[in-house]
């Protein structure tokens, strides 16, 4: 397992965990409480911030679970921390359902991933080179 030192202020409670072995995502947790209305979004507060080094991100998944049981997800998802960003992570909570939904401190509200980066090299070009797909966008497989 490749270690990548995450430098992180937060109070204990709001520490970000993994809940299984070989989870991708930490969950990150409410620091306040707050109600997102039906149909409407709430930006919430971590308490979480973090330094990663140059050539990683953050990425802040939606929960399964939330998304499945509530119709609550995250807005932009993923959401991107960049390793220049020091500010405290927030999350912006979408509920897509008819009820308003509470969240409470302290409850699990997003994940937090980690990956590595590549920084691209943009070419500016005429032509692109062709491709079996060409031009074809959404819905151009099919449905089966």
């Amino acid at each position: 397992m490749n270690e990548v030192p995450v430098l992180i202020t937060c109070e204990d409670q709001f520490l970000p965990v993994y809940a299984k072995p070989g989870d991708a995502g930490a969950d990150l947790r409410a620091a306040e409480s707050v109600s997102v209305p039906a149909n409407g979004r709430v930006t919430v507060k971590t308490g979480v911030s973090i330094a990663l080094p140059n050539g990683y991100v953050a990425l802040v998944h939606p929960r399964s679970g939330l998304a499945a049981k509530f119709g609550v997800t995250v807005l932009n998802a993923p959401g991107t921390v960049d390793a220049g960003y020091r500010g405290e992570i927030a999350v912006t909570l979408f509920n897509s359902s008819l009820e308003a939904f509470e969240v409470k401190t302290g409850d699990r509200i997003a994940q937090l991933v980690i990956q590595q980066v590549e920084v691209a090299n943009f070419v500016r070009v005429q032509k692109l080179p062709e491709s079996s797909r060409g031009h074809d966008g959404f819905g151009s497989t099919g449905v089966q």
